[in-house]
């Protein structure tokens, strides 16, 4: 797949925050994580209404597309960042202008559910994504991440990002292809619709937070037999927590999973990447093309957009 180019940023950029999935748990939170964007530099330009919340959401349907479309709109906005995850972007996606959103030129960025976006804007168009922090908790917990922070910053303001981890026992890898995946149940959810890129000789990462190693197994077997698994080049696992074993499982954790996902794939199976629902990540450039090194012990991926 071809992936469109990136602008370069201007000096003063501009960030819109749109709440296109779940509202603010804490508004007084957001504004704080606001602040931290200006004292970088960034002039903010804020969509979401904190007391336009409707029920879970960031706001009605009608509103969260418009929050949107308005930041697309804006000339003067060069990064749309979201408030945060949760869910509510699946009730957007047939109404979004993926076309309108590439041609813009903007960085989109976020994960989680944000993923839903972004994963439908590489299958439509093969416009770039940023997997990256959100201002719900990335920029707004009280002890900020400087590792994230500086990792995110370092990638928008580049045109090549390179990602090194510690991790022992990797397969021996040397491959190069399309970077592209996010959040596991964002990727099985939305596959068989059109929104769901056909990505052949990639790499693909996976991350979620809270579901129990059988259901990781369960979702990645549901990729492997839909033909999805068995075209890329690599696999990488993120992060994976939150979750809590029961006394039946007998022996069956997180390791047991990954060892028979090694033993069933064809494709090398990567772990350890820093990336997903935790404090300290990395931001990944979905439809870059990336070179993936593994030498068993460390990792080193770079991505090219």
């Amino acid at each position: 797949m071809k992936t469109s180019l990136l602008k370069a940023l201007p000096d003063n950029s501009g960030i819109a925050i749109v709440a296109l999935s779940g509202c603010a748990l804490d508004n007084d939170a957001v504004e704080c994580g606001l602040q931290v964007l200006r004292e970088r530099g960034f002039v903010i330009h804020n969509y979401y209404q904190h007391d336009q919340l409707f029920q879970r959401f960031g706001g009605t349907d009608t509103a969260r597309l418009a929050q949107l479309n308005a930041a697309i709109d804006n000339p003067d906005v060069q990064i749309v960042m979201a408030l945060r995850g949760s869910y509510g972007l699946s009730r957007l996606l047939n109404k979004i202008d993926y076309q309108r959103l590439s041609e813009s030129g903007k960085y989109f960025v976020g994960y989680s559910d944000f993923n839903a976006l972004q994963l439908a804007l590489l299958a439509k168009t093969g416009a770039s994504s940023f997997c990256g922090p959100m201002i719900c908790d990335d920029f707004s917990r009280p002890e900020l991440s400087v590792f994230t922070q500086d990792n995110f910053f370092d990638c928008i303001t580049n045109r090549r990002h390179i990602i090194q981890f510690q991790f022992l026992d990797n397969p021996v890898v040397d491959v190069s292809g399309t970077l592209w995946g996010g959040n596991l149940a964002m990727l099985t959810h939305l596959l068989g619709t059109e929104y769901f890129p056909e990505i052949s000789n990639g790499i693909l990462f996976v991350e979620d937070i809270a579901e129990h190693p059988y259901r990781v197994e369960r979702m990645m077997l549901q990729l492997h037999l839909s033909g999805v698994l068995n075209k890329q080049k690599a696999i990488v696992f993120g992060d994976f927590s939150a979750y809590k074993l029961a006394s039946f499982d007998n022996g069956y954790h997180f390791d047991e999973m990954i060892k028979y996902l090694r033993d069933t794939l064809t494709v090398p199976v990567m772990t350890g990447l820093p990336f997903g629902h935790i404090k300290d990540k990395v931001t990944l450039v979905i439809g870059s093309e990336a070179h993936l090194v593994s030498d068993a012990q460390s990792v080193n991926l770079t991505m090219h957009y």
